[in-house]
């Protein structure tokens, strides 16, 4: 039994869930119960505070953990990086408020900076030879410097919407961060064998996103001239139709690139194009 880790709440929660409910592992999800067993798969839950779960993966009590990368760097745990999530994306900033005139990175010489980070943020004030007063916070961050408590702030930005509804505006990125997937450095053979099983489960479901199933047909003259302009993963399936000088064509394409080559596909012949979702992908 592998025992992963997760956030008990919010968005990286949500996402998280998301991903296991993808990649066809059903867990149940009580506020009651910390502790929850897959019905289908060999992994058991563990919910967690975010800033517990590096922790908790280093220390062995979880196997596994869906962590963001900004706490996994704050709590600088030792723990292997299994893999780069791709989801529940945000950055790590410096923010000041809106009427100060900024002037670079020397402004935050001799200034008072709230944040819950104070390990990221030392670090990067280190590297770069400024000498600041860290002021650490739990929550609410964003309201120090209208309170008089700080100058400035360090948190995390997603859209900047709290940044503008409290009169502050990002002046430095730090580091961007995004949901990561840890181990512990001593897992058994067994258990390496359950993560290599989620691991290929969830490469399916991410290799799967933002791409499209497209069918199309085409008069079989000019299909060599519609597989110059797709740009799938691999050679384009075609196969001839019940009338004569007709091909139906399949590819699998970003569905970011549709849009700027359906007009392409139009103008070379291709009719009856048909986009279908594709849930998952094995490459």
């Amino acid at each position: 039994m592998l025992r992963i880790a997760v956030q008990s709440k919010g968005r990286l929660f949500e996402d998280t869930m998301a991903l296991l409910q993808e990649a066809g592992i059903k867990v149940g999800s009580s506020k009651r119960t910390l502790l929850v067993q897959s019905s289908n798969f060999p992994i058991e839950v563990l919910y967690l505070r975010d800033d517990d779960i590096p922790q908790t993966v280093a220390s062995g009590v979880a196997d596994i953990g869906i962590v963001g990368e900004n706490e996994f760097v704050e709590r600088n745990e030792d723990a292997d990086i299994v893999k780069r999530l791709g989801f529940s994306k945000c950055r790590l900033s410096l923010a000041i408020p809106k009427s100060v005139d900024y002037t670079g990175l020397e402004w935050f010489n001799g200034k008072k900076i709230a944040t819950s980070y104070p390990g990221i943020l030392r670090r990067f004030m280190q590297e770069k030879g400024i000498d600041m007063d860290i002021h650490v916070i739990q929550g609410s961050v964003e309201i120090a410097p209208g309170i008089c408590l700080a100058d400035g702030i360090f948190d995390i930005v997603s859209s900047g919407s709290t940044l503008v509804s409290n009169n502050l505006r990002e002046v430095e990125v730090v580091m961007k961060s995004e949901a990561l997937l840890i181990g512990n450095k001593n897992l058994d053979e067994d258990k390496k064998a359950i993560l290599e099983e989620l691991l290929f489960r969830i490469d399916a479901v991410k290799a799967a996103e933002d791409k499209k199933y497209v069918l199309m047909n085409a008069p079989t003259d000019r299909v060599k001239d519609i597989i110059s302009v797709l740009p799938g993963i691999k050679s384009p399936t075609v196969m001839p139709l019940a009338t004569d000088g007709w091909s139906s064509i399949h590819t699998v394409l970003d569905e970011k690139r549709f849009w700027e080559i359906i007009g392409q596909l139009k103008s070379l012949g291709a009719e009856g194009i048909l986009v279908l979702p594709i849930e998952k992908m094995i490459i």
